[in-house]
């Protein structure tokens, strides 16, 4: 996709963009794949904030799409490209031959009426999913799953996708786009190609409405807060932190603090961490 910029009409426009959405090729999403979405606000069942900035923002109703790619050995057709509203990667309608439609993540060069399919005999090009094991080394894939059968977990946002390494017994190394290399079972699924609409990330919003039409409330800085509402709070006129680093509101380290458990199962499957 590429990137429409605005004439500067009004201070909203100036420097605006938008996605020209050449690929999409329907406005109308599949009836019988299209769910009701209850909007939280940020709140839980008892009324209580546990999120900050969530609420408002256009009403949605959620795609259910097909993270585990386990229709093996039937063939589909891609029937339509499609916006999904609650995500940033497009989805694809595939009409399989049994008669059944799903909708999957759209990878990049994914194109109406291209034929795709899912399982071990599945050819090695964009759009097929096949377990780890069973993917040359090299190949770029995304949607990967990390238990087998539980659907995929890692790439699937718009521009995302792994590369794999090599193998290990029984498990397959893979290298995320954070630089991180890790081990996954072979017996996972995972689609061939790169997540589409990679200009996503170009986007300027242009002003606070477009955030708000997202769903996302306004952000207030702790400094200009009083200092009962947050550590960086209070003093005359600009102050700085008046800490060793920057604090969260409930006053834990902001920046720099390793948050991941030290005892997490998965640890022993990573090779090597991401990049600084």
């Amino acid at each position: 996709m590429a990137i429409k910029n605005y004439k500067p009409t009004t201070n909203g426009r100036r420097g605006m963009t938008t996605l020209t959405n050449d690929e999409i090729t329907s406005s109308t999403p599949e009836k019988s794949l299209v769910v009701s979405k209850i909007k939280t606000g940020g709140r839980n069942n008892q009324g209580k904030m546990t999120v900050r900035h969530i609420g408002g923002g256009a009403k949605q109703k959620y795609r259910v799409i097909d993270f585990k790619r386990d229709k093996v050995g039937v063939t589909g057709k891609v029937a339509t490209i499609e916006y999904d509203p609650n995500r940033n990667a497009n989805i694809a309608l595939i009409n399989y031959r049994d008669g059944e439609k799903r909708y999957i993540i759209a990878p990049k060069d994914l194109i109406v009426g291209t034929i795709i399919e899912s399982g071990v005999d599945a050819d090695i090009k964009v759009g097929n999913a096949l377990p780890l094991e069973n993917i040359p080394v090299g190949t770029t894939i995304h949607c990967i799953e990390l238990q087998p059968g539980a659907g995929a977990r890692l790439c699937r946002s718009a521009g995302t996708s792994a590369q794999i390494l090599g193998r290990e017994d029984k498990y397959v190394l893979i290298r995320l786009q954070s630089g991180e290399t890790r081990k996954v079972l072979g017996k996972c699924m995972a689609t061939i190609g790169v997540v589409g609409n990679e200009d996503y990330e170009l986007v300027n919003w242009g002003k606070a409405g477009r955030t708000r039409h997202l769903g996302v409330r306004p952000t207030n800085r702790g400094s200009v807060m009083n200092p009962n509402d947050h550590p960086h709070g209070g003093g005359e006129g600009r102050a700085p932190v008046g800490r060793k680093s920057p604090m969260t509101p409930w006053g834990k380290k902001a920046m720099g603090l390793k948050t991941r458990k030290n005892k997490k199962q998965s640890s022993k499957l990573i090779v090597s961490r991401k990049k600084k």
